[in-house]
């Protein structure tokens, strides 16, 4: 992709308006809250001290509007404490000569590390990095300053307190990220139906993964609903699978395979039908007509499948059977809660030790967050001093506007620019035409700038330009509380927006972080975590199912999971990239990236379809599978080394293995599991030998033919 058409691209989603993600029962919420704040404090202490508030109280419900499953109200603290203390250390900075910059430029570098350990901390520590530019402008004495930082966490302890008396929408979250599992198995049913290869989505698996982990506290007050269906959801996505491909479930044709499409038919329907009952919290209303559900018994002559089809379609009817009845015992209050169940989430203040190790792992020189962190400290602490040196009144703006549009990758950065800048000028010009138009009081200035918070809520998932409008109305109100010249503060602050906007982006261009050169790192993880979920499916097979291998095989799904995630993740926002080369292994060309790409996505497929089919506590274990695992999670692992080190992958070693174990299957008895087992692991070294091909990188030598002696 050129330039033109990636600055296009990207101009282009930045200023796409989505007005069906508001939410006006939120917004209103956290705009109360800081109307509590910001009035009483005005009363009482004045403009000045009541701007302060009106920044804490701001950031502090821009916390919790954030995607995260964690308390809200946990979120508008550490955002209040978070602005209280970069205030308090940047009023103390400022004083000193030269401190402000070095606090700057290390404010700046966290920011940016914050992003290791999600985007919700990375947006709020931006944030207060923006915060703590614009308050020091305030010349106060050391006392004073701790007096404006408190007001800042004030602001988001009477967030956190309103998010507690005012539920709205409780475990809508969990509700919703629950639900989309259902969903998304309804369509991958139906996408089964044409296409027996078909993949399903893993990223509403993981969403609803994340929104599982609960204190104990909450686990207490979950609704019922919400319990053990997520745990079913994750064994109906194999024997979805299994059922559909022909090569260990239905036959490829005939009436096995339209008896397997009504089944999946079925099944879709009644995916949506627990969608929906999860969703809503009514009862579960199940389609009249539902053959997944009351499959024929084997002996009547009704039911076609056979083998491994018709296992599999058992316990796709058993697994659906069960998250109708659970629905709707649930629906009937004849379930008793267990607050031990789900997974467990310490407190976010245990949380912090782990946070701080994740960004530790990011302080290397190949890592994309550092990089950010880098560039944010570089740009901001630049932009700050050019300003300062330049004697430009308001040029804190500058640099305030570079730290809010500077993400990660190269479409954030961009689409962000874009919007900040057309959006700044838009606010900045009609906020100050009413200024200049009624000439409003104290009062009247701080509740346009309620508003004008409430309107930012209200754009907040709507579209980054309407955003930057509504806060850039809502600073030009709360700046009209200091005295100056509301027209020159409109007129710099749109010059400093365009100017720190162009550096941020100019800054992205020389020093960028491209996607496309890590995505054969990111491939290299997704194989590594392939492998370690197959060799955790194969050892289940020889060893009994319950214990710590099935434990295994779940933890492994897990990784395997969020490695393909975050591949794809890294390939769509490569797609928008103005490059198409792998500088990190240059002997990768995109088209073999791609062929492998495909073969590590077979191996997981193939993986999946023998999940479907592990073995009971009392099933036969099978001879030799632990064994064939150990040799796979090796090999996939030196595979993965050789790719990011660009040289040839060699499974020739673990073909051996898989040739001396089928064998030794192929001795045993005739077994329906064991068939199963056998194409399953064929079609696993056949994904690894595309994936030999794939990577290839140097051309084969020719055996060389043994000479004949002469007699």
């Amino acid at each position: 992709m050129s330039w033109f058409a990636a600055l296009r691209d990207t101009a282009k989603t930045g200023l796409t308006v989505d007005f069906s993600l508001t939410n006006p029962r939120r917004s209103l919420r956290a705009a109360v809250a800081a109307a509590l704040v910001i009035f009483p404090t005005m009363a009482i202490y004045g403009p000045a001290h009541a701007a302060s508030a009106a920044m804490g109280a701001f950031i502090a419900g821009v916390a919790t509007f954030q995607r995260s499953f964690r308390p809200r109200a946990s979120l508008a603290l550490v955002a209040g404490a978070g602005l209280g203390a970069s205030t308090f250390l940047g009023y103390v900075a400022v004083g000193i000569p030269g401190a402000f910059p070095v606090l700057l430029a290390l404010w700046a570098f966290g920011a940016g590390m914050a992003w290791a350990v999600s985007p919700t901390a990375g947006v709020v520590a931006a944030n207060t990095l923006a915060v703590m530019m614009v308050v020091v402008q305030l010349p106060v004495s050391v006392s004073a300053a701790l007096g404006h930082a408190l007001l800042c966490s004030v602001g988001g302890g009477v967030q956190a307190l309103v998010v507690t008396l005012w539920p709205i929408d409780s475990w809508r979250a969990q509700r919703d990220a629950l639900a989309d599992i259902y969903a998304g198995l309804g369509d991958y049913a139906r996408n089964l139906r044409q296409d027996p290869v078909a993949h399903v989505d893993p990223e509403p698996f993981i969403v609803a993964r994340q929104a599982a982990r609960l204190t104990p506290r909450q686990a207490r007050r979950r609704p019922p609903e919400l319990r053990g269906l997520r745990t079913i959801a994750e064994q109906v996505r194999p024997a979805l699978a299994a059922l559909a491909d022909p090569r260990v479930g239905a036959a490829a044709e005939g009436p096995e395979r339209d008896r397997a499409r009504e089944v999946l038919a079925a099944a879709a329907d009644v995916l949506d039908a627990l969608a929906r009952a999860i969703r809503t919290g009514e009862a579960v209303r199940l389609p009249r007509d539902t053959p997944g559900l009351a499959l024929a018994r084997p002996g009547t002559g009704e039911d076609l499948l056979r083998g491994g089809a018709r296992r599999s379609a058992r316990r796709l009817s058993g697994l659906l059977g069960r998250a109708a009845d659970r629905l709707d015992r649930q629906d009937r209050g004849t379930v008793p809660a267990r607050p031990g169940t789900g997974l467990r989430r310490p407190p976010l203040v245990k949380v912090v030790p782990g946070a701080l190790a994740t960004v530790g792992r990011q302080l290397h020189q190949h890592s994309a967050i550092f990089h950010h962190a880098v560039r944010m400290s570089a740009v901001v602490t630049s932009a700050y001093l050019a300003a300062r040196l330049l004697g430009i009144e308001h040029g804190y703006w500058a640099p305030m506007a570079s730290a809010m549009v500077m993400r990660p990758d190269f479409a954030q950065t961009f689409s962000r620019g874009v919007a900040r800048i057309a959006g700044t000028a838009v606010g900045v010009l009609l906020s100050t035409a009413v200024v200049q138009a009624f000439d409003p009081n104290d009062w009247v200035l701080a509740a346009l700038a309620v508003a004008s918070m409430g309107l930012s809520y209200m754009m907040l998932s709507t579209g980054y330009a309407l955003l930057t409008a509504a806060i850039s109305s809502y600073v030009v109100f709360l700046l009209g509380l200091q005295p100056g010249d509301p027209v020159r503060l409109a007129i710099d602050r749109v010059a400093m927006t365009l100017l720190g906007g162009a550096v941020a982006l100019g800054a992205y261009a020389l020093f960028p972080t491209w996607q496309t050169a890590r995505l054969p790192e990111r491939l290299a993880e997704w194989l590594a975590a392939a492998g370690r979920y197959a060799a955790a499916v194969f050892t289940a097979y020889g060893e009994p199912a319950g214990g710590r291998a099935e434990q295994d095989v779940r933890a492994a799904l897990l990784d395997v999971r969020e490695s393909r995630s975050e591949m794809l993740a890294a390939l769509d926002r490569a797609e928008v990239e103005p490059v198409r080369h792998f500088a990190k292994v240059p002997e990768l060309s995109r088209k073999q990236f791609d062929r492998a790409r495909a073969a590590v996505g077979m191996l997981d497929r193939s993986v999946v379809l023998l999940e479907a089919h592990l073995p009971g506590e009392d099933s036969l274990l099978l001879p030799g599978a632990a064994a064939f695992g150990e040799e796979l999670r090796d090999a996939t692992a030196i595979a993965a080394a050789a790719i990011l080190l660009g040289q040839d992958v060699d499974f020739s070693m673990l073909r051996d293995a898989h040739r001396t174990w089928d064998y030794l299957l192929a001795a045993l008895p005739r077994d329906d599991r064991i068939d199963v087992t056998r194409a399953g692991a064929r079609l696993v070294m056949q994904a690894l030998t595309e994936l030999e091909k794939a990577v290839r990188t140097r051309p084969q030598t020719a055996r060389e033919e043994p000479v004949p002696s002469s007699a």
